[in-house]
């Protein structure tokens, strides 16, 4: 069998890779679902020595930053759509948020993603609506004196039912027994010194 003597600079022995693991895992606490991902990150890591860095990915604007933001409409520096705002374009067509986005092509934090003209325009349906003030107090109007019912001449109202005591039943009479009141011993006392004397 013949050796093999050229070798290719980046094919390196798997057995690097498992002693740097078991060396890792022996100093710290690896669950057993991150195993995969760290033999995966370290064999990465171990064929990328010695290869030049790939350059990072430069983007070209479809139109200029200056020329991006217009009155009407805004457009998206990434395929060139127009529109009167760019936040859910950029979300759902490239998967990006405002701040991405702005990073992305190098915009300062306050870049408009929104079309001048759209933004008063909302501004001022808002006003109208009273949306962003606090509610005024709710003014109650005087009231009015209700118009006085006719009484008759008893004294009650027309229409009115005329309340009567009810009678006394035995449990209110059992119950007043049962618990007397400091008039009750007043006036059990009295009989008494009364028959006394």
């Amino acid at each position: 069998m013949p050796e093999i003597t050229d070798r290719n600079p980046h094919e390196f022995d798997p057995r690097l890779t498992a002693r740097i693991v078991e060396s890792y895992v022996r100093h710290h606490t690896v669950g057993t679902g991150q195993v995969s991902e760290l033999i995966t990150s370290v064999h990465g890591a171990l064929a990328q020595l010695g290869q030049p860095p790939e350059p990072e990915q430069v983007f070209t604007p479809a139109v200029s930053i200056r020329r991006s933001v217009r009155r009407d409409y805004v457009i998206c520096l990434d395929c060139g759509y127009r529109g009167k705002t760019l936040r859910r374009h950029i979300s759902t067509r490239h998967g990006l948020g405002p701040d991405e986005y702005r990073q992305r092509w190098g915009l300062r934090s306050n870049h408009l993603l929104t079309a001048p003209a759209y933004s008063e325009h909302r501004s001022t349906m808002a006003k109208e609506l009273g949306l962003g003030r606090k509610p005024l107090a709710k003014v109650v109007p005087p009231r009015t004196p209700a118009a006085s019912t006719p009484i008759d001449t008893a004294g009650n109202a027309k229409g009115k039912r005329i309340r009567r005591p009810r009678p006394a039943t035995k449990s209110d009479v059992a119950s007043e027994v049962a618990a007397p009141t400091p008039a009750m011993r007043r006036r059990s006392r009295a009989r008494v010194a009364s028959t006394a004397g």
